[in-house]
């Protein structure tokens, strides 16, 4: 059953879905569609080359992820986006696949049927059950590897294990590398953990040491992560404007640096547009209204 328009029914009835990916029918199960209306969503009436959004900290397989996951399908339906980005902390709390589901694939479910596509990385979290390997072959994770580049024009992203025990040498290497190749005029690099916010765990020495260097050097515009479970952006940052987007299922209290634009605790996500010369940023909460927009001027 396809549920594609903007203002759908509440069905009392158990549907059935079949999740096919890549032509392989993955999982069947049973669930409530229990769908009520959703709310007013203004459509942008933009035509961006590209239309993505991201999600961060979302594998509760609670209330409080359903909610963000209705909304981002609501969201779709009157703004389509094409791939959705998911900035670690896929499952919760251990990152066991047999969760995956409850995690992704019964709250996504609308999306998944619009063939929308899902690019993760791994978190903290992730790991803790077979080092993540479960989660990177699992086929609607679209996942190359611990960490992997793709390209959606003018975009190409770079997909970053950000964990302390990731192999660090190896993945610097290829990172710069691919940035030094890179053809798309737009360059997004996202992981689950911070570089710069002001959460509870703050800047992240470790990852400013080694990656902001070769953002820098070749001139990555935009950086996503999870982690801390708020929504910020930060100012630009020779360059780089770093967005944390790990409020899609938890939240924590954020605070306010030098260098933040916007802060806020709240359940939410991100859907970004790309133009030639800007990129814009909007954080959307669970009523379906912007709270934060912005945009990025290509240099």
């Amino acid at each position: 059953m396809l549920l594609k328009r903007r203002k759908f029914f509440t069905l009392a009835s158990l549907g059935t879905l079949g999740l096919t990916i890549g032509g392989h029918k993955y999982l069947t199960y049973q669930y409530p569609l229990t769908f009520k209306s959703c709310p007013d969503i203004a459509s942008e009436n933009s035509s961006p080359l590209l239309r993505f959004a991201t999600l961060a900290d979302v594998g509760t397989g609670d209330r409080n992820q359903y909610m963000v996951a209705k909304i981002i399908s609501c969201y779709f339906d009157s703004n389509p986006f094409s791939l959705v980005l998911l900035a670690g902390d896929n499952i919760y709390e251990n990152g066991e696949i047999e969760k995956i589901a409850a995690t992704f694939e019964k709250p996504y479910h609308r999306l998944l049927e619009q063939n929308v596509k899902f690019y993760a990385a791994i978190g903290n979290h992730d790991i803790r059950t077979n080092n993540g390997i479960d989660q990177i072959n699992y086929p609607g994770f679209n996942m190359q590897g611990r960490y992997y580049t793709f390209s959606r024009e003018p975009v190409q992203f770079f997909a970053l294990d950000t964990n302390p025990e990731a192999p660090w040498s190896e993945q610097l290497k290829w990172l710069e590398a691919n940035l030094a190749q890179s053809q798309q005029p737009w360059k997004v690099v996202f992981g689950h953990h911070q570089i710069y916010a002001s959460g509870k765990r703050r800047v992240n020495q470790e990852l400013v040491k080694r990656l902001t260097p070769l953002f820098f050097r070749y001139g990555v515009q935009l950086y996503i992560n999870g982690h801390e479970h708020h929504y910020e952006r930060t100012q630009s940052i020779q360059g780089t404007t770093y967005l944390t987007c790990g409020a899609g299922a938890k939240l924590r209290s954020v605070g306010k640096s030098d260098w933040t634009a916007y802060a806020i605790s709240k359940l939410s996500f991100a859907v970004f547009e790309v133009y030639q010369n800007n990129l814009e940023i909007r954080g959307i909460g669970t009523d379906g209204k912007v709270f934060d927009h912005a945009i990025i001027s290509k240099s």
